[in-house]
């Protein structure tokens, strides 16, 4: 085996995901609440609502996150634990398709403190760890199948 602290060139491990039910409930009208079985909730709506996520603002923020979770390790094994990042995900909605055609995650880190050789190999194996390791942005650039939503009558308690 690789001792891969000593090659620089690891690639961040892929997790499993967690299998734990996830849904949304209802609130009032065009708003919901989504749920994970862990107790977590996020609140849904349109903009107009004012403190709730859309749909579409979820799907930015999930990738954002995702590239941000893969590559942390890269950048804190160069930056130190305690480095900051803000990552953006702000391509404009395509208003007559109703869809996003590009999603850029555009990264905001302070690598001034690096030589260029070290700076380029870090945003490399950011790079790779992120094709690797980040789900939101595999799945999206793999063009996921999305069935016809299933319609069925609530459990009886």
């Amino acid at each position: 085996m690789t001792d891969q602290t000593t090659t620089g060139d690891d690639i961040a491990a892929v997790t499993p995901s967690p299998t734990d039910p996830l849904w949304v409930e209802r609130t009032g009208t065009r708003t919901y609440r989504g749920h994970t079985a862990r107790g977590a909730s996020v609140e849904i709506g349109p903009a107009s609502e004012g403190a709730v996520f859309t749909p579409g603002e979820l799907l930015k923020i999930a990738l954002a996150a995702c590239a941000g979770m893969a590559s942390d390790l890269k950048f804190s094994r160069v930056l130190g634990d305690d480095y900051g990042v803000t990552i953006r995900v702000e391509d404009p909605k395509d208003m007559a398709d109703d869809r996003y055609p590009v999603l850029t995650e555009k990264f905001e880190i302070d690598l001034s403190g690096l030589d260029d050789k070290t700076r380029e190999k870090t945003l490399l194996l950011a790079q790779r760890s992120i094709d690797r390791a980040c789900t939101v942005g595999r799945t999206l650039k793999a063009g996921a199948e999305v069935p016809p939503a299933e319609f069925a009558q609530p459990d009886e308690a």
